[in-house]
């Protein structure tokens, strides 16, 4: 099956609710298609159905056989769009980059970076104890390797 084709069918089945966007799209050498999509309230599984009956409609199973999964993303997998930065914001994240791991709440996500915000414990500046201390890190896009949200029960 040709990637770029199904590509332009998702993407106009996408148009048609501008809340939802596309997270991956692959085609596996014996012809199945996953199709992952995300929305900025999530996604209704009726939004799946119809992309899924977009895709199917548009190509002739007597000319080309294929397999077609249209689904969400996991809430274990790793964040891998902007979007779902912004989505997740006031959420817990684990975030790892070369240098560092970090886990704090979001607080802003905009198109270069996430800000991230936390309490710590830290030995007092003068005398014996601890006192908690607000930290924030500002990360780069570029520098995360592995962004995760955490699941809170």
């Amino acid at each position: 099956m040709n990637q770029t084709a199904v590509k332009d069918i998702v993407d106009e089945a996408l148009a048609l609710n501008e809340s939802l966007y596309l997270i991956e799209l692959s085609i596996s050498v014996n012809n199945k298609v996953q199709v992952v999509v995300d929305g900025d309230n999530g996604v209704p599984l009726s939004e799946c159905i119809r992309i899924s009956r977009s895709i199917n409609d548009t190509f002739d199973r007597e000319e080309e056989d294929f397999s077609l999964e249209v689904a969400t993303p996991d809430i274990a997998h790793p964040l891998k769009v902007k979007r779902q930065y912004i989505k997740n914001i006031n959420r817990i994240l684990k975030v790892k980059t070369a240098e560092e791991e970090y886990e704090g709440t979001l607080i802003e996500a905009d198109e270069d970076k996430i800000v991230l915000q936390w309490k710590a414990r830290e030995p007092k500046p003068i005398g014996k104890g601890k006192v908690t201390v607000e930290k924030t890190a500002t990360i780069e896009y570029s520098e995360i390797k592995e962004a995760k949200v955490k699941i809170v029960f």
